[in-house]
């Protein structure tokens, strides 16, 4: 899922009904150079201000490449870039950006069709900066947005109206479904005790839906809520028993992150038994020792691992779509996989990439 960057330009009183609705419709993601509007879209709630102007205190100072570079910013705050491709040399300031630790890069191509736009994804997915293209409308948007499916984390646009809202929220759908593939299991082993992470969510989470957790990037197991009643356990329909701290979950922005890093406040992909996916907020997580199991399956020529704890209420999804407890798994049963070629770098994929995972 990719991150609108909305630009609010001219006066409060032509941009304020299209804040608000961005608000009420979960984009809070803003730019601005304007005061006053920074000062009034913050009373809209919780939002993420990018800006060019250090006095608004904006949450991620975006910083023009002829700029001084020595400031003093809050702890909180983070520094981007925002950088014109009129040139390979362009290309190579984004680079050096990212090496010198930019968490964002703001590009803006004076003629598209000339930017080899492959080439700053071939260098940016090694590294955990997030590209984002500067727009002029939707059109361009989702013409971005489709180019740089594997790479660009977003798009920074101004809006004309509230009615373009309701089309980035249509551009967002498109990304909310992704292919599950099926895998068959080959082995199932105790592995004896270790630490597993349990991520109690804000949300309660329906019969089928689930988080994609794995020990490699390329290929995550659909993990089962706890949504059923045992005969010893009651439901806990907010929770996922993940797995081991050392597996990766796939998030929203489509990067993958170690269950031990996961915390109250960040946002996780809740995956459903077809694919559908939607956010949910993490209220508290959990890392217990407990006895562990590790379950291998079998895509392609590709084997898959994870380890999960062993007990009943650990459940997967069958390629019925059903979930079937951890407890009554056996070797030879299909089960719903989410399925890339290739490795990750910092969470991003690398499709192209040799990496052995063991």
């Amino acid at each position: 899922m990719k991150l609108f960057i909305i630009k609010l330009e001219k006066d409060w009183d032509f941009v304020k009904k299209i804040a608000s609705e961005a608000v009420i419709n979960g984009l809070t993601n803003f730019f601005t150079n304007n005061s006053e509007i920074a000062n009034k879209v913050r009373e809209f709630g919780s939002i993420t201000l990018y800006s060019f102007n250090k006095d608004l205190n904006p949450d991620i100072l975006i910083i023009k490449e002829e700029e001084d570079h020595e400031l003093t910013l809050k702890k909180e705050q983070r520094i981007g870039r925002y950088i014109i491709i009129k040139s390979k040399e362009d290309e190579e300031l984004v680079i050096k950006a990212s090496k010198l630790g930019s968490k964002i890069v703001i590009i803006k191509g004076a003629d598209w069709k000339i930017i080899p736009l492959e080439n700053l994804i071939a260098d940016l997915h090694k590294t955990n900066t997030n590209l984002i293209v500067e727009v002029e409308n939707l059109s361009e948007a989702k013409l971005m947005l489709e180019t740089l499916e594997l790479g660009s984390d977003g798009v920074l646009i101004p809006l004309k109206s509230i009615d373009e809202i309701k089309e980035i929220k249509n551009l967002l759908e498109e990304s909310k479904t992704i292919e599950l593939s099926i895998a068959k299991v080959t082995i199932i082993k105790e592995v004896g005790a270790g630490d597993r992470v349990c991520l109690d969510t804000c949300s309660i989470l329906n019969i089928g839906e689930g988080m994609l957790i794995g020990s490699q990037s390329k290929g995550l197991f659909l993990i089962h809520s706890e949504t059923f009643d045992t005969e010893f356990v009651a439901s806990r329909p907010f929770r996922v028993n993940a797995g081991a701290v050392h597996a990766y979950i796939l998030l929203p922005n489509g990067k993958t992150q170690y269950l031990s890093e996961i915390k109250a406040g960040d946002e996780v992909l809740i995956v459903d038994s077809k694919g559908t996916c939607r956010k949910a907020i993490i209220g508290r997580s959990k890392i217990e020792k407990r006895p562990l199991l590790l379950i291998e399956a079998q895509i392609n020529d590709e084997i898959l691992k994870t380890i999960v704890q062993n007990a009943e209420t650990i459940r997967l999804v069958n390629k019925d779509q059903k979930a079937i407890s951890v407890s009554k798994l056996k070797v030879g049963d299909e089960i719903l996989v989410f399925y890339k070629h290739g490795g990750r770098h910092f969470g991003k994929l690398v499709a192209d990439e040799f990496i052995i995972e063991k």
